[in-house]
């Protein structure tokens, strides 16, 4: 296999002027080219979040234009790179849009035009207004296919990638390889789901995955599960009296509970206990905890269940304990936080 040269003539000049800057004059131009496109207006990303390939987990954003990122830190770990180029040699040094990754002279007769004209680094700002750079997400396959290729020509020509090429090049090679299979498996499952209409049930079953490890099929003997303590200290925070466990609590006590504990445990564990558990005639066939299970559901109530005593202990108030438990404990899977300490229903949750 003979090595391909670039067709586009705009390539070929681009390649041209970088060789014939020095290295302070490529830093120099870039960082005029970098302070400019952080000084002019910048879109902001409306969508984010992560997901793997592989072992490899990707953060991605979605900017308004509806272009989809992948930002600088992710693609270079993809590409088995270090996530955090270095010094000088990274979106600083991009020269005619041919970023770093690609600069190397052994990469450049397996530059197709499309990469040449699609490798500009794009600045943005993530949901929080911070800064950040990032690439095309459609980048990624077509530069891990570079790689590929200036191995099958290495391999084609010498049999072998050569000695002084296998310790900047290996792991990178092999990072292509996993990255692009990855991505053929990843990419026949999604056509295949969104075809069908699978994407929703997928998502459903991701879900009952979770609630499946929670929760139990059937509600087990009742055992103690909530101390004292717990209820000591919600008496104490809202100044009522203490008078023990066998005076009858206030009916709001059990929408504390569900607010305070089982909202916060994991996605839907909440909703899903109500749907197995829920009220006839005013009372429930079971308590809540009943229907945790051994291994995840109890330990992951107990874990919780007194860092949450830990808080109220240190609460001077219920105002500041709910502040406490919504940022070391933020409810899962809500969307909207909602007011459930004026409500005086429901007294047989715990």
């Amino acid at each position: 296999m003979e090595a391909e040269t670039p067709k586009n003539p705009q390539s070929k000049g681009g390649f041209a002027r970088a060789d014939a800057l020095t290295s302070q004059q490529r830093t120099e131009i870039a960082r005029t080219a970098a302070q400019a496109r952080w000084d002019a207006d910048i879109p902001r990303a409306t969508h984010e979040g992560h997901f793997h390939i592989g072992s490899t987990s990707l953060q991605a954003a979605v900017l308004a234009n509806g272009k989809r990122l992948l930002t600088q830190g992710t693609f270079l770990k993809a590409l088995g790179r270090a996530r955090t180029p270095k010094a000088g040699t990274g979106v600083m040094t991009t020269v005619d849009g041919t970023p770093f990754f690609l600069q190397a002279e052994v990469l450049k007769p397996f530059i197709s035009e499309d990469l040449m004209l699609s490798t500009t680094p794009i600045f943005f700002k993530d949901k929080k207004g911070r800064k950040g750079v990032g690439y095309d997400a459609q980048l990624l396959p077509m530069v891990a296919e570079v790689y590929l290729r200036l191995r099958d020509h290495w391999l084609a020509t010498k049999g072998e990638i050569p000695k002084q090429y296998k310790q900047n090049y290996g792991h990178i090679i092999r990072a292509c390889d996993a990255l692009v299979r990855g991505l053929a498996a990843v990419g026949i499952v999604a056509l295949v789901d969104e075809a069908t209409g699978y994407q929703e049930v997928r998502d459903r079953q991701a879900l009952q995955a979770i609630l499946d490890r929670f929760l139990r099929k059937e509600f087990a003997a009742w055992a103690k599960t909530f101390p004292d303590d717990f209820y000591k200290e919600i008496f104490r925070l809202r100044g009522w009296t203490w008078q023990g466990m066998k005076i009858n609590r206030p009916q709001c006590v059990a929408n504390y509970t569900k607010d305070l504990v089982y909202s916060r445990l994991a996605p839907g564990i909440l909703k899903e206990l109500e749907n197995r558990n829920p009220l006839l005639d005013g009372h429930r066939k079971a308590k809540h905890h009943q229907w945790l299970t051994e291994d995840i559901g109890h330990p992951a109530l107990a874990q919780h269940l007194y860092a949450v005593i830990g808080l109220m202990r240190i609460a001077e108030g219920w105002d500041q304990l709910k502040r406490l438990v919504d940022k070391a404990y933020p409810k899962r899977g809500d969307t909207l936080q909602l007011d459930l300490f004026n409500r005086y229903d429901d007294p047989n949750v715990t």
